[in-house]
């Protein structure tokens, strides 16, 4: 078994540098995967998971407006809140809102999560699948709806999209790290998003 003094500080450093967890999280979490970094990943990313929906359920009130303009062409506010003054005014959850107006900018999202989707929206998106696949058997036909609508979810809900910056991370994926690094909830509460020359509605 792979103990503390065969964990290099190099492959702890590797570790922090992809996860944002702390230096004794990853050497401890690389020890419990005998030094395989992919493993040791792995696990931190569930304890970062366990962590978050533990603090899911705490109030978070405090947190920022923050505003983004790109080329005076699409504009972004977005509110996210977090449980304490002391971490809004963190540069790490400072970096985290730049990065959500840059998502928002670029993949414009719709909703923050699926929960927000109109039920009116979602048997639209049910029926014209259901459209495309008639000649399938029934069992066939549910699974592929299922699918299709959740890939609008990952297209339309910021939550469930892929960071631009990191394709194989979804945006809730981001926050739970944040949460596990930051230690509070943090919550995307909601957002507005224009576009020069786009139709109202």
């Amino acid at each position: 078994m792979t103990n503390d003094n065969a964990v290099s500080p190099d492959l702890v450093k590797q570790l922090r540098d992809r996860t944002n967890a702390g230096m004794m999280d990853c050497k401890k979490a690389l020890v419990e995967a005998k030094g395989d970094l992919a493993a040791a990943e792995t696990i931190l990313r569930k304890k970062g998971v366990a962590a978050a929906s533990k603090k899911a359920s705490r109030d978070a009130k405090e947190g920022v407006i923050a505003s983004y303009i790109h080329f005076d062409k699409v504009g972004v506010l977005v509110e996210i809140n977090c449980e304490t003054d002391f971490v809004a005014k963190n540069q790490s959850f400072r970096d985290l809102v730049r990065d959500i107006t840059l998502q928002i900018a670029a993949a414009n999202p719709q909703y923050v999560s699926r929960d927000q989707v109109p039920e009116a929206i979602l048997a639209t998106e049910r029926d014209i699948a259901a459209s495309q696949i008639k000649d399938k058997p029934p069992a066939v036909m549910e699974k592929i709806i299922a699918g299709k609508v959740d890939k609008y979810f990952a297209d339309k809900c910021l939550l469930e999209q892929a960071f631009v910056k990191e394709q194989n991370t979804t945006i809730r994926d981001l926050l739970t790290r944040k949460v596990a690094e930051l230690g509070e909830n943090i919550v995307i509460r909601r957002f507005v998003r224009f576009q020069v020359g786009e139709t109202l509605s």
